[in-house]
């Protein structure tokens, strides 16, 4: 029988409960993952009881209430009504999503608050993006024109603006991708669902003038053709977007472009 063994400081632990409110009557349980790089010990869950009655309905107010009222150590991003939306994102009862939309309600039994999975993670639940984010600016997400700027603006048709829905609506907080598994395998090659729709929103912009420069980019054997339509990406996509189909539409027109 083959014996592994895991990495130091990789076996997750149980960490500290916290006292339940005292006089409340309606309790839940909120199971947070933690973790720092700074005191050497394993990742550990914590677990936390919050009075429903005065907290807001939403698991980002939960974490929220914990940090501001029980342990002012937990750490996670949040950048809601400030312009910097998808910062949230984590994975909640085992789905990754964003804490700002996802209800307290919607979750039976305790509430399991872990950070995006298969990421390096930084602290508590905030995952490392540099990589992902990185890979977004391989793409170069921004228009690129050989004709010389107009006076206002670039014209373009109802129809051809359409084509862009679905696509322009990304937020980049990386719940598609990082519920991919070939993005799990192949990270370091593979672009993933939410930097390909990315891709194809400027491939398909009508206003842009550098589709065969942006194919010639995406053809190789791993940024590209890494994915198996296994369709996590769409199921757990908070805007109800759907990478794949824009990943199959980068795929045909690499094989039309070869006609």
């Amino acid at each position: 029988m083959v014996q592994l063994t895991l990495p130091k400081n990789s076996k997750l632990t149980e960490g500290k409960v916290w006292d339940r409110p005292a006089g409340a009557n309606n309790v839940r349980e909120f199971r947070v993952y933690r973790w720092s790089p700074d005191d050497g010990k394993n990742p550990h869950v914590d677990t936390y009881f919050l009075d429903l009655d005065d907290c807001g309905p939403m698991v980002l107010d939960a974490l929220i209430k914990i940090k501001n009222e029980i342990d002012p150590t937990l750490t996670f991003r949040r950048s809601c009504r400030e312009g910097i939306c998808g910062s949230c994102a984590m994975n909640i009862d085992g789905s990754n999503t964003l804490a700002c939309t996802k209800g307290i309600d919607d979750v039976k039994g305790p509430v399991a608050i872990y950070p995006l999975p298969h990421m390096e993670v930084v602290k508590d639940l905030i995952p490392d993006l540099t990589h992902f984010y990185a890979q977004h600016r391989s793409i170069e997400p921004w228009l690129k024109t050989a004709t010389p700027e107009p006076q206002k603006e670039w014209l373009q048709s109802h129809a051809d603006r359409e084509k862009l829905d679905g696509l322009y609506e990304c937020i980049l907080c990386a719940c598609c991708s990082t519920s991919c598994p070939s993005y799990w395998w192949n990270g370091d090659r593979y672009l993933g669902p939410a930097v390909l729709l990315q891709a194809y929103r400027w491939l398909i912009d009508s206003r842009d003038e550098a589709t065969g420069e942006r194919l010639d980019n995406l053809e190789d054997p791993f940024r590209l053709y890494r994915c198996h339509t296994i369709m996590n990406c769409a199921q757990t996509c908070p805007k109800g977007l759907n990478p794949a189909k824009a990943i199959a539409e980068i795929k045909k027109m690499m094989v039309e472009r070869r006609v």
